[in-house]
């Protein structure tokens, strides 16, 4: 294996600088942060056709093998982002890492590489374990890991996860692997069963750290991490850095390396964001105008529920559109295909939670529509943050019924961009881009290259005109007629609804007058914290059940980020949890259908 660069030999710039706020366990003087500017601007240098360079130039530069640069040339890697560039010094040290980036900019290859790369040999234990809040983000995790390993074919990766085969999980890790990439309480299980060897382990991976900490998995990452080697390698990625993920880098992070990208302003904007005001009962309509004049090449719709998703599905699909789901009821063999069909462009629309789509990377799309607000802004820019991928441009839309206008403000300061008013598409706009679309398609159809069976079109076009002495205009229009189909081109339907006046929905306002009245007399003993409701759920201490277990259902049913569910506590029969104002009535039952443990939560508003 060659060896390590030095940090003098990273290209692009990197500037390696005392923390100035180092971690209170951490000697200042050996607390090294790095921040990095992306250096998208700078001009690539291409090296000499007949003498090598002398300065090693993308990824020849960090120390990795011949067979792994063979491999990422095969794949068209060319030049590694910013974060890889500062993490791949550092970890082909060995050194403790932790990384703040948003997705999209590269961390999966960041740490892959290097881990990959300090791989020596066969072994019977893991030697590399990455976790990751989702099964979805896990598996793509785990094909990135294979296709960089595909130079190295000694080296094995398994993804472990709920949801698939446990007794093949097994099979697979008896047989041998060098890389485990899974979720949390896949993790667990096996560990606990002896299935999962970790004391052959030398490097831990927590990817995505602050999506497991709102998904209420943090005291499960403890736990594996209390199980492991004390000699190993931690590296954490994470787009946050909330006081818990600081507290445990403090506690298990060993003199680390810390990688901060900072995103510049014009990349940050090539998601144009904008939102429409409407009332509920209105969304559906909307929807089909929105996608009537706004297009884009692919369309991701994100709800708040499962019944939301199937919901807005049928109505889409009623009105002709091609139409896929992902929710957490869909099983995971389908969710591989539905992701796969929207990648290869064979399905245009998916409409998803937010659980299902977590992980979702597919660089074809170009609007994301919030079908329902999201409950806090990190949520908001994950949902933003599937478009505009590989240096493209994006869409987003976000529909705001007038109850919800007071936190758009807060998205705002979360994205550091104005969300701009939008009106509901007109008839007039409707009519304009049906249009447009027809013209785009004649055009191309107009300048494409003839094929095999032009000849014939051509024969059959002399014939029809001959025999009916038609014009070639005739022609033309009877053939864009036929293209047009029966329905009518154009929208002339009633369309004064778009600017009626709002209204306050009264049985929302009843309804949470009677939600206060109800919850007073707990909320004078011990009040819940501010723009908080509490709820009782029928499971306790004799269930066995844990925060983490009411956080981690309670997030994957209603689509809530982890973050958001206030004060949980739990007595011998029962457990109160505190969760936002004004949550939806849907979401409400959804979560009384809900089970924890294998028994039902039988939520309801506390008195």
């Amino acid at each position: 294996m060659t060896q390590t660069p030095s940090q003098a030999e990273v290209p692009c710039a990197v500037d390696l600088t005392v923390s100035e706020q180092p971690m209170d366990s951490i000697p200042k003087e050996e607390l090294f942060t790095t921040v990095i500017a992306p250096c998208s601007d700078a001009e690539p240098q291409e090296p000499a056709a007949e003498e090598p360079s002398e300065t090693p130039s993308g990824f020849a530069g960090f120390g990795f093998s011949e067979a792994l640069l063979k491999t990422l040339e095969e794949k068209g890697y060319k030049d590694p982002s910013p974060i890889q560039k500062a993490a791949f010094p550092e970890l082909m040290l060995g050194r403790d890492l932790v990384g703040q980036a948003q997705t999209g900019t590269g961390k999966t290859a960041a740490f892959a590489l290097p881990l990959l790369e300090r791989l020596e040999g066969r072994s019977t234990q893991p030697r590399v374990l990455v976790l990751a809040p989702t099964r979805e983000l896990a598996m793509q995790v785990a094909d990135s890991f294979k296709a960089y390993a595909a130079g190295h074919p000694h080296l094995h990766v398994l993804a472990i996860y709920g949801g698939s085969d446990f007794r093949s999980q097994i099979h697979a890790l008896k047989r041998g692997v060098d890389v485990v990439v899974g979720t949390p309480g896949r993790v667990m299980d096996h560990m606990r069963q002896g299935t999962l060897d970790t004391t052959g382990l030398r490097s831990l991976v927590l990817d995505e750290a602050d999506e497991m900490l709102r998904m209420g998995f943090i005291d499960d990452v403890e736990w594996i991490l209390d199980q492991l080697p004390e000699e190993r390698q931690v590296v954490l990625f994470s787009a946050t850095m909330p006081n818990e993920i600081r507290r445990l880098s403090k506690r298990y992070l060993r003199e680390p390396a810390e990688i901060t990208i900072k995103t510049k302003d014009r990349e940050a904007k090539r998601i144009r964001q904008r939102s429409i005001t409407l009332q509920n009962s209105h969304k559906l309509e909307a929807l089909n105008r929105v996608l009537e004049a706004v297009t884009g090449e692919g369309v991701i719709i994100f709800a708040r529920t499962k019944a939301i998703t199937l919901t807005v599905a049928e109505s889409l699909e009623a009105a002709g559109h091609d139409v896929a789901v992902l929710n957490g009821d869909v099983p995971q063999n389908q969710r591989e295909r539905t992701v796969d069909r929207l990648r290869k462009g064979t399905v245009n629309i998916l409409v998803a939670t937010d659980v299902a789509a977590r992980g979702l990377d597919v660089d074809r799309i170009g609007l994301v529509i919030n079908y329902d607000m999201p409950f806090d802004s990190e949520a908001y820019v994950h949902r933003i943050g599937r478009t505009g991928r590989a240096g493209r441009t994006g869409e987003a839309i976000l529909f705001v019924t007038p109850r919800e206008r007071r936190f758009v403000g807060n998205l705002e300061r979360a994205v550091n961009q104005t969300i701009e008013p939008m009106d509901i598409p007109s008839n007039a706009e409707i009519n304009q881009s049906r249009l447009d679309r027809l013209r785009d398609r004649l055009s191309q159809a107009g300048l494409g290259e003839a094929d095999d069976e032009t000849p014939l079109l051509q024969e059959l076009i002399q014939r029809v005109s001959q025999e009916h002495e038609l014009t070639a205009d005739q022609l033309a229009l009877a053939a864009l007629k036929l293209v047009v189909g029966d329905q009518p081109l154009l929208v002339t339907g009633d369309e004064s609804w778009l600017k009626a006046p709002f209204r306050n929905d009264r049985r929302d306002d009843r309804r949470s007058d009677r939600g206060r009245d109800r919850r007073r007399p707990e909320r004078e003993a011990r009040p819940p914290e501010e723009n908080m409701t509490r709820y009782r759920v029928e499971v306790g201490h004799r269930d066995r059940v844990k925060p983490g277990n009411l956080v981690g259902a309670i997030a994957n049913e209603s689509g809530l980020q982890g973050r958001m569910i206030g004060r949980i506590q739990i007595f011998e029969s029962h457990s109160l949890v505190d969760l936002p104002k004004g949550m939806p009535e849907d979401v409400f039952s959804s979560l009384q259908r809900l089970k924890v443990l294998n028994r039902e939560l039988q939520i309801s508003r506390a008195s």
